[in-house]
């Protein structure tokens, strides 16, 4: 019964976070603060917080580390795209490895990135941003409602 619990709870703070991201994003001049790879991020955080991958440092710089990545090969190495986005999506899984911020869903980022064509104000906006309002919403989730040591 215990797991059922939980998949109800995490379900529900995944809605209520991707809620307030997309609030954010398309009712409000703030900018924009969602992007898909978040979406993984919440099987992560509310499903699997006790994960390396779920905690706060490799959410928030596997997420900006891979946009970075990203933005790097997207301005800066002319290729055509089926060869920048292999290169760009593998170049960002090795550095978060190296640097141990693995966050699974931000491998996504580059393809994100490049896809989207987008400026570095991505970067603050909704990388940083969201990436930080995802993280609080875990750590009120996780400490104060299922009572989890959370980050570990």
């Amino acid at each position: 019964m215990g797991n059922l619990k939980q998949s109800i709870l995490a379900g529900l703070f995944s809605t209520i976070t991707i809620g307030i991201l997309t609030l954010l994003t398309y009712k409000t001049d703030f900018g924009i603060f969602i992007i898909a790879s978040f979406g993984s991020s919440m099987v992560l955080l509310f499903g699997y917080p006790e994960s390396p991958f779920a905690q706060p440092k490799n959410v928030f710089f596997g997420h900006l580390l891979t946009a970075i990545v990203g933005m790097f090969f997207l301005h800066f190495i002319p290729l055509p795209l089926f060869i920048l986005i292999p290169l760009a999506v593998g170049f960002g899984v090795g550095l978060m490895i190296l640097f141990n911020v693995t966050h699974p869903p931000a491998g996504g980022n580059p393809i994100i990135v490049i896809i989207g064509g987008v400026s570095v104000e991505y970067l603050v906006s909704p990388v940083i941003s969201g990436s930080i309002i995802i993280i609080i919403f875990a750590i009120i989730f996780n400490r104060l409602i299922l009572k989890k040591k959370y980050p570990s």
